[in-house]
């Protein structure tokens, strides 16, 4: 029995390269869409927020080459709109309908966005992709995540990333690491454990939207999410 039956599926663009050192690679995308479509075949409705950083980060631009902020972050978010266009397609040409929505207007191909148009693609069963952030600068994919999530009323917003939890520390550089299995939005705090942005982050806790941070890498992590199973970090609203 599906435990989530509507989530919203945050992934970095660095999720895209997989181990390689290319922008894309072909077998990672490959194997994160065969995760998307497990939980598709279950009945799952679901969105995706795609980040931009395997080809551009805001803040990095901002703070390594002297771009203004505001400009950097413009970059980032023309960035999604390219992994945006690579997920539709992929979905689209392994038959499953996938539709995307841009927080602004791309030239003649990307309409802006319209919550009533996404609303009625997700019911109807297709993959609802969000690019563009919040199309405000100074705000990260994150918090366009902790929004879109709460539009098309998510029962989970799922991180999911390369580690398959929030540990105490990085367990990528200390072996004594310690995994949550579960954590308050309070405690994520008072630990500065870093699972979302601050803006992010307050915007799920004020409107009891809850995360599960998992690994995108670990094969089944979203279909064992999705049914209530052991999988992952539970970040939750007392």
């Amino acid at each position: 029995m599906l435990k989530y039956p509507r989530i919203l599926l945050k992934l970095s663009g660095e999720a895209l390269m997989g181990e390689s050192r290319d922008s894309v690679d072909p077998e990672t995308v490959a194997f994160i869409l065969q995760q998307v479509r497990d939980v598709l075949e279950l009945g799952v409705k679901v969105g995706i927020v795609i980040g931009g950083g395997n080809f551009f980060r805001g803040v990095a631009g901002s703070d390594k080459l002297g771009i203004q902020r505001a400009n950097a972050d413009a970059m980032g978010m023309l960035a999604t709109v390219m992994n945006g266009i690579l997920l539709r397609d992929s979905f689209n040409a392994r038959g499953i309908s996938a539709k995307l929505f841009s927080a602004f207007a791309v030239g003649s191909f990307i309409k802006g966005y319209n919550r009533d148009s996404m609303i009625k693609r997700l019911n109807d069963g297709d993959v609802v992709i969000f690019v563009g952030g919040t199309g405000s600068p100074y705000f990260t994919t994150d918090s366009g995540a902790a929004l879109r999530g709460l539009e098309m009323k998510a029962d989970l917003l799922i991180k999911a990333t390369k580690v398959d939890g929030v540990y105490n520390k990085d367990p990528k550089k200390f072996t004594d690491a310690v995994k949550y299995q579960q954590l308050s939005f309070d405690e994520a705090i008072g630990q500065n454990l870093g699972v979302m942005d601050m803006a992010a982050f307050a915007l799920c806790r004020e409107n009891n939207l809850n995360i599960k941070v998992c690994s995108i890498f670990k094969a089944g992590s979203l279909k064992r999410v999705v049914l209530g199973e052991d999988e992952g970090t539970l970040v939750y609203c007392k």
